[in-house]
């Protein structure tokens, strides 16, 4: 059982900082954009711009950092990363309490809140291979992966309930805060982490930017993995804004039927992730990534199929019940994979270009999505969307034929 396998007091703060951030940024689930509309008035199309275009920018943002987190100590640069989105989330509440608070500023605040997050979870997953050992990475992935949707399930709802009841900005507050607490999490580790050894070069010339993306596409499982996860996660993405018009404006939902439609299922996150370790011992890593790499796109189809009513709102719910568990099932077993076949040396560009791939996927299918359902309908671009994912799984590795890389940056003598 994943929850019954201690990993050390250094993993426990870790985690801890973790799990603080991530229930902060589920209370926050959405404030940006609702605060766009509420405070800023903007329009359809500015909303848009903030969701797709404000991370997509933070992508491109995040790819001369990523050289740079390569070759600091990766803790400090979480610290800082933390800090920082601590720095850039607060001065919403300022500009609000002044009555200066602008659409361009959500927008710049967006941008850089996405390219922290980028650099902090190249410096994580690092940290992290140097933390653990190699046959724990799946246990701590899984941790993680259970965290992540927890927090999902429960913030978006409380944050609702937070908004109605103290005002528009009082979940970006809140969001500021967990990465405040975060980052004190971290400094408690106290860890002596050694120093990456320096490169030959300047870290920062021009090759060392794409050593990420030269590391995945030359490596036979992870280019086909990473160009299955830019489709599968860029069309589930993509299917959000589609399915909150044909929910809430089409077929007449209220809002709090809309939020449990998506908030509910997210407890399946907790089986998928606690399941992972068990599933890959009885069936191994390459039978976990044909099979529940295929079911986790098997189902995205049926919202195209969701009628008014209660029967509606069930089978919304069954869908992404049924995604989210083998998502949540998936996801840790990728991450491990992804670490245990990636040399020390390239951890933190690897993940950065594994980062803004996804971000920019996402950010692309979904303003595709939004300009197909103007054209056409909501339901249209959600079958589309549906049917194109059913070929994702032609994409997953059939065969391993690549040995895994061993660690090559030395351990922590506390490890």
């Amino acid at each position: 059982m994943v929850g019954r396998r201690s990993l050390g007091r250094r993993f426990g703060w870790l985690w801890a900082a973790y799990a603080v951030s991530a229930y902060g940024s589920g209370l926050g689930f959405g404030a940006l954009p609702l605060i766009a509309v509420l405070v800023c008035r903007a329009g359809p199309a500015e909303v848009s711009a903030l969701s797709a275009v404000g991370p997509a920018v933070g992508a491109l943002i995040a790819v001369p950092l990523a050289p740079w987190v390569e070759f600091r100590r990766k803790r400090p640069v979480m610290i800082v990363t933390d800090l920082a989105r601590f720095a850039v989330m607060a001065t919403i509440p300022v500009a609000y309490a002044f009555g200066r608070l602008g659409f361009v500023q959500l927008l710049v605040v967006s941008a850089l809140v996405a390219a922290a997050k980028i650099a902090f979870n190249a410096a994580g997953g690092a940290y992290l291979k140097a933390l653990v050992r190699p046959d724990d990475l799946l246990v701590a992935n899984a941790r993680f992966e259970s965290t992540n949707w927890s927090s999902i399930a429960v913030g978006p709802p409380l944050g609702g309930a937070a908004i109605g009841l103290f005002g528009p900005v009082t979940t970006v507050v809140a969001d500021a805060l967990s990465y405040l607490l975060s980052a004190l999490g971290l400094a408690a580790i106290h860890d002596r982490e050694e120093a990456p050894r320096s490169p030959g070069e300047s870290p920062v010339r021009a090759g060392a930017l794409l050593d990420g993306w030269r590391h995945i596409m030359g490596h036979p499982g992870l280019r086909a993995l990473y160009l299955n996860n830019l489709l599968v996660a860029g069309l589930i993405m993509a299917t959000e804004p589609l399915l909150a018009v044909l929910l809430l404006r089409q077929l007449g939902f209220p809002p709090w039927q809309y939020g449990l439609a998506f908030a509910a299922p997210c407890l399946g996150g907790l089986i998928g992730s606690r399941l992972a370790r068990r599933v890959v011992a009885r069936y191994g890593q390459p039978a976990v990534f044909r099979t529940v790499g295929t079911l986790r796109a098997i189902w995205l189809i049926g919202l195209a199929f969701v009628r008014p009513g209660v029967v509606g709102l069930v089978t919304v719910m069954a869908v992404e019940l049924a995604i989210i568990v083998n998502m949540s099932l998936y996801t840790p077993v990728l991450a491990t994979y992804r670490l245990e076949h990636t040399p020390g040396h390239l951890v933190a560009r690897t993940l950065t270009a594994w980062s803004i791939g996804q971000q920019v996927s996402i950010a692309t299918l979904t303003a595709l999505g939004g300009l197909l359902a103007d054209v056409t309908s909501p339901r249209t671009a959600l079958t589309v969307a549906g049917l194109l994912i059913l070929a994702t799984p032609l994409l997953l590795p059939r065969h391993e034929r690549t040995p895994r890389h061993e660690p090559e940056l030395p351990r922590s003598h506390h490890a």
